[in-house]
């Protein structure tokens, strides 16, 4: 992969930019750093911090340090999963977080990936050393387990149908690739604006990569460091990762720990983390759907802790 041939457009990438600049100087923690976009311009827009940046996609590492490798010792990589990751990193220094929950460009487009629909494969791991693939998912989970994915992580509405058409066809021949799961899909689905697979492939791509599970570990790993006067910032792109984000952030900034029908207030009413920095989650301007339209489902909520 060439470096002067940039795979991913970062979303939202003058707002993040924006969220961050009040920070004079300390560590931006990029939890998915990908192809170094939301870095680099946090890098050269707030010239008085440092970024360590994560990522379990071994690839994205490999080309971020070679496209950042003039910032130097401003920006250290750190290879494996987020909620791991963070707690890694010096918390004294950590002014900031910034993570965008979602798959790159490049990962989609890469057909020996095996997350897009004319791939080769049925993969859609981020990080290619662990064991479960989608294939695994797809050819060995059972009716009942690929119902309840199908549903909670792809809100598919004809999820038992979705469910009964696999297990009926891979009994004749297994799955090979993700394009013949998407033709099979899209021949038996109906979907009125996107393709009749795409939340079926949400739904598996949530599965393989614990994507759901992840993000709440790296938000109470956010936790319990007891970050000083730090910005959060979470990119979601879709209802279920924004319901946790925004939940969080609400149960971050209440004072009152106490049960919600308890009589009165036990609990000493001082256990707040910090404030909601948006009411409303930030989301992209006309002018970046024009240029990049998989920002439009794109949001940006922050938080400050508390100092």
């Amino acid at each position: 992969m060439k470096i002067n041939t940039v795979p991913h457009i970062p979303v939202l990438h003058e707002e993040v930019a924006d969220a961050f600049s009040h920070i004079e100087e300390g560590t931006v923690v990029d939890c998915t750093l990908g192809y170094g976009g939301h870095t680099e311009a946090l890098l050269q827009k707030h010239p008085q911090i440092k970024i360590v940046g994560i990522d379990q996609d071994i690839t994205a590492i490999n080309f971020s340090k070679e496209r950042l490798k003039s910032f130097g010792d401003r920006v250290t990589f750190l290879h494996g999963r987020f909620s791991d990751m963070i707690t890694s990193v010096d918390r004294s220094e950590i002014r900031g977080v910034l993570a965008d929950i979602g798959v790159s460009s490049l990962q989609l487009d890469d057909t020996g990936r095996g997350f897009g629909f004319h791939s080769d494969r049925l993969d859609m791991r981020m990080d290619k050393s662990c064991a479960l693939t989608a294939y695994d998912v797809v050819n060995y989970y059972d009716k009942r387990q690929l119902e309840e994915i199908f549903k909670e992580y792809g809100e598919v509405r004809e999820y038992k149908k979705a469910a009964d058409l696999i297990v009926k066809a891979r009994m004749k021949k297994p799955f090979e690739s993700a394009r013949e799961l998407a033709d099979f899909l899209a021949k038996h689905l109906y979907a009125k604006k996107i393709h009749p697979a795409t939340l079926v492939f949400q739904a598996i791509r949530i599965e393989v990569n614990d994507e759901l599970g992840e993000l709440e570990r790296l938000l109470q790993s956010i936790r319990d460091l007891q970050l000083s006067n730090a910005t959060v910032g979470i990119i979601s792109f879709h209802s279920l990762e924004d319901r946790i984000v925004k939940t969080t952030f609400k149960r971050w900034a209440s004072s009152c720990i106490c049960p919600p029908k308890a009589f009165r207030c036990t609990c000493g009413n001082n256990h707040a983390y910090g404030k909601i920095l948006t009411k409303n989650p930030i989301t992209a301007g006309e002018a970046e759907l024009e240029r990049n339209p998989r920002a439009r489902s794109a949001k940006l909520r922050l938080f400050r802790t508390k100092a």
